[in-house]
């Protein structure tokens, strides 16, 4: 089995080698193709202005300056294009994607890039619980549950334009109570907050945030799962289509 590895914290981040060490498990046959910067929030963009640059480390071993997006494109259509791979891993990211945070999230973006090509793809994000961490942030919980987790989405089916997205709780490893298959949440856009400063030359910069807020966590989503220390392995689809509304709004065009 051939493994792809990327994510959006960028080609040196901490969890990029905890994804290699989970697919280590699995494979020998693994590459990392990774933006070379932090790319968070960068969604599914795809830079379409600039060029883009490849810089090889090694062998099976690059990072593009670009996009998360751009990152899976470029394995997919050009570095690894002789020899594309069996599964995208995304990840391990630093920090949760719950709930709406896979419409912002570069990892699940990765994921997404992946499924539309038509490979199976996992994104993966360890939870944690305090703000201005940085690099230190624990993963020991992706560590020792990663392999529990990804050996049934390796050999389970998995639909055409689908991705899963798995989220480790903010937990010591032997206090994860176990693995839930949930639905997407949905938290209060209220959550979201702006940092306002000045600058030194007296202009004033804004910065986004995400504050604490408290809610009661739906049944059976991840943020429920993981709010009750479980990791969340959630199925994603690319067809965004509200299928309810279609016939209505037909309706109204008779």
């Amino acid at each position: 089995m051939r493994i792809l590895i990327t994510n959006d914290d960028g080609y040196h981040a901490p969890g990029l080698k905890v994804a290699e060490a989970i697919a280590a498990r699995f494979t020998d046959d693994i590459w990392v193709v990774a933006p070379a910067d932090e790319q968070s929030g960068a969604g599914h963009s795809l830079t379409l202005t600039r060029p883009l640059r490849i810089r090889r480390f090694a062998e099976k071993r690059f990072a593009v300056l670009g996009t998360p997006t751009d990152a899976v494109m470029m394995a997919v259509a050009r570095i690894m294009k002789d020899s594309p791979p069996d599964l995208i891993l995304s990840g391990v990211n630093r920090g949760a994607n719950l709930a709406e945070d896979v419409t912002y999230s570069g990892t699940v973006s990765a994921a997404m890039e992946g499924a539309l090509a038509g490979i199976r793809s996992v994104a993966m994000s360890q939870v944690y619980r305090r703000e201005g961490m940085g690099d230190a942030v624990p993963f020991s919980v992706a560590e020792v549950w990663g392999e529990r987790v990804l050996a049934p989405l390796i050999a389970a089916p998995m639909a055409p334009r689908t991705l899963v997205n798995v989220n480790f709780p903010a937990l010591p490893a032997d206090q994860v109570k176990g693995i839930r298959v949930v639905g997407q949440g949905l938290r209060d856009y209220g959550r979201l907050r702006i940092v306002s400063n000045t600058d030194p030359r007296g202009y004033e910069y804004h910065w986004f945030a995400l504050g604490e807020q408290p809610y009661d966590p739906v049944c059976d989503t991840d943020l429920e799962a993981i709010a009750e220390g479980y990791v969340s392995v959630t199925p994603l689809h690319l067809d965004m289509t509200h299928a309810a509304s279609v016939e209505r709004l037909a309706q109204a065009y008779r």
